[in-house]
């Protein structure tokens, strides 16, 4: 949609107010902005293709609709890993440091004091998300009821790090064969994790991520239908939390993006 606000009113009005001003020059930058455009882009409420009605024939009726349509919210909690080592280029030796466990601590102890009860928890398979994730669910397991301890330790090659798609503003030369190849897995686990729950889902689920920089903020910009090659311009402290919750109607919001408040000040770090 592209709307055209004109001031040629507002021109006349200022003008009657300040001739005797001698606003000429006010006047004239008015004229500058006769009119100014903002394009609005519309939302696509089937975003994740799983609208009611995309999921049945055309021509089904209203009742079979309503079968399909999700009745259940998803508040799902993004957990950027902590600081690791980074003089190292295997996966493996890039362990989280003392800080970095001390952060994914900060992290766990938030979780456990929320006071709701998550029903998955997903971690990368790349060592610092692994290792953050295990301290984590730790907690959460320290801090529930002997009859509370279902959740499971889910782990996915689909998070892992990766660079999603060519960044504007142009940051620094990355070959294409990366987005190429990782781009297509990174998209996948956006698809895998974020959509409105199922129309079988009954019950508000609370679900945990535990993953890297590069996919969260791709997830945060195709979440919010805003162009993806904006991803880089956002950054993450380590052990920060991306809250994004997802409405049956497929409406989204993101509570809060990279929140750091749960870490103590001089325990942040961007590593």
């Amino acid at each position: 949609l592209l709307y055209t606000i004109k001031f040629e009113d507002m021109k006349k009005k200022i003008a009657f107010l300040l001739t005797s001003m001698g606003s000429s020059v006010i006047i004239a930058g008015l004229s500058s902005f006769r009119d100014v455009q903002c394009k609005v882009n519309s939302w696509d409420n089937n975003w994740d293709h799983r609208k009611p009605e995309s999921l049945v024939k055309p021509g089904t009726s209203i009742d079979k609709i309503k079968q399909k349509t999700s009745t259940a919210r998803r508040t799902i909690y993004v957990v950027r890993h902590g600081q690791y080592e980074q003089e190292h280029k295997d996966d493996k030796s890039r362990k989280l440091t003392t800080l970095g466990r001390q952060q994914a601590e900060c992290t766990g102890k938030y979780f456990a004091n929320l006071g709701v009860k998550f029903s998955s928890f997903t971690a990368s398979t790349m060592t610092r998300a692994n290792e953050t994730g295990e301290i984590i669910f730790d907690l959460l397991n320290v801090n529930s009821s002997d009859d509370d301890k279902s959740l499971e330790f889910e782990k996915t090659d689909l998070l892992r790090e990766g660079y999603p798609i060519e960044a504007v503003p142009y940051h620094r030369f990355k070959p294409q064969i990366h987005e190429f190849t990782e781009g297509s897995r990174i998209e996948a686990a956006f698809r895998k994790f974020l959509s409105r729950a199922d129309y079988d889902q009954e019950e508000d689920s609370h679900e945990i991520v535990v993953c890297h920089a590069n996919v969260i903020r791709y997830f945060i910009c195709r979440v919010l239908q805003n162009n993806p090659q904006g991803w880089l311009r956002m950054s993450l402290a380590n052990g920060s939390i991306t809250e994004i919750v997802l409405s049956p109607n497929g409406h989204v919001s993101v509570v809060g993006i990279g929140d750091k408040s749960h870490i103590p000040v001089d325990m942040i770090s961007y590593s």
